[in-house]
């Protein structure tokens, strides 16, 4: 196997060490030990790269692998490994990967709707074709919302019909929204009021989405029973997180973000981030880290790298993930452990502001409190192509106010997360 002494140029943001080391004395002197970002040889079997016929046919794997470890020593105070290149996450139209936040949400729901979903597909649309630089028709919008209007419409008994029992009621009330929205949608373009446009396209997916969930009844799977008492989401919760930034361009800011936890694919994660928000373990805590890559925190006072339960033992997050098609998510292991690194997760690391779990290097099993927000700005990050999906545990997104994110800096503190909708999805366990 080549043998990595550095890494390939490439950019991963600001290099800004975190107040607290992060993770665990290992960790900590490897990032000590690793080399500045920049030009660096990569040798295998003691032969620089590209010297010989040999060398020159392991170079995808030789430059995959020191790509890999510029990460490993960029990012050596979060406790992020190294690992392959997945390929793209699943798309809902052509073209590239899903970026919005709330577009993964939605297509993350586990449901199979076909009517619902081809009005989902034409109202996302809209957002590439307002992309379309010059161009202000707006008959391919028209197009997309009579098409959306039409499936409402005329498939609404097969819509209706997948609604769960106890959600009956929730999901009309989305619907009749989402029908009425769309007949103003179309009263904005009859208007050709072009500005107004995305303001009523998000305001259709909100509805739009408020009728998916209602299609989910539960999980759907269960839990495995050595987690099963652990403190689990058993659908999404909607917090907000504000923060004071003490330096920006503007002056100081307190902004307040929106993040989604999706405890239908990861209730594990989800549930177990959404009892220490109860427990306000986060309110008041500083940004720990913030170099251009991530946005990190959780790492409490003294010793410990985590949260002490009842006993005063450090309890753990496990490995979670949920991969596009599968029944239920995969536990304990990684997609690379499972050989698994060429399929999609449900939540990628595909938005600026995706959330997850931050862990020891060596162990799936490892995190606890630490958790961190890409910031989705690096090379090694791409659009379904990055270095973190199947290896790390996503379990939420930021779905307004992310670009407050770019803004923090090591020291601004957290100065509240709560819960402002769906606090009873969680369904209390353990300590």
């Amino acid at each position: 196997m080549a043998t990595l002494q550095g890494g390939l140029q490439g950019r991963i943001g600001r290099s800004s060490a975190p107040a607290r080391p992060a993770t665990r004395p290992a960790l900590r002197s490897a990032a000590a030990a690793a080399p500045a970002p920049g030009r660096v040889a990569c040798s295998a079997a003691g032969g620089r790269h590209g010297g010989s016929s040999g060398d020159r046919q392991q170079e995808p794997d030789l430059l995959q692998r020191c790509a890999l470890g510029l990460l490993a020593a960029a990012t050596a105070v979060m406790p992020l490994t190294a690992f392959e290149v997945p390929p793209a996450y699943a798309r809902l139209t052509a073209g590239d990967p899903v970026k919005n936040a709330s577009a993964i949400l939605r297509a993350a729901l586990p449901i199979n709707n076909k009517p619902i979903r081809e009005a989902q597909r034409d109202l996302e649309s809209i957002t590439e074709q307002l992309r379309v630089p010059g161009s202000k028709s707006l008959g391919p919008i028209a197009r997309s919302v009579r098409g959306a209007q039409s499936v409402v419409t005329s498939q609404r008994d097969k819509i209706t019909a997948d609604f769960a029992p106890a959600k009956r009621a929730e999901g009309e009330a989305a619907l009749a929204k989402l029908e009425a929205s769309l007949v103003e949608f179309q009263a904005i373009i009859d208007a050709k009021d072009k500005q107004l446009v995305p303001i009523k396209q998000r305001e259709c997916l909100e509805y739009l989405g408020a009728v998916e969930e209602a299609m989910v009844s539960g999980l759907g799977f269960d839990v495995p029973k050595e987690y099963a008492d652990r403190p689990l989401l058993k659908g999404r919760a909607t917090l907000e997180m504000k923060v004071k930034i003490r330096e920006t361009p503007e002056g100081p800011q307190e902004p307040t973000l929106t993040i989604v936890l999706d405890g239908y694919n990861a209730p594990v994660s989800a549930g177990q981030f959404l009892d220490l928000v109860q427990r306000k373990f986060y309110d008041g805590m500083e940004i720990q880290r913030a170099d251009g890559f991530v946005v990190q925190t959780g790492d409490p006072d003294g010793p410990e790298t985590g949260f002490l339960d009842g006993s005063g033992k450090l309890r753990t997050v496990p490995m979670e993930i949920r991969v596009a098609g599968d029944a239920s998510p995969v536990y304990d292991l990684n997609l690379e452990d499972l050989g698994r690194f060429n399929e999609t997760p449900v939540l990628p690391f595909n938005a600026y502001g995706t959330l997850a779990w931050a862990r020891a290097e060596f162990d799936n099993n490892s995190a606890s409190s630490q958790v961190f927000f890409l910031l989705k700005e690096s090379e090694l990050t791409p659009s379904g192509a990055n270095l973190l999906d199947g290896r790390y545990a996503v379990f939420g997104y930021v779905t307004q106010g992310q670009d407050a994110l770019g803004l923090m800096k090591v020291g601004d503190k957290i100065e509240f997360i709560r819960a402002i909708k769906g606090e009873d999805n969680l369904v209390a366990g353990g300590n």
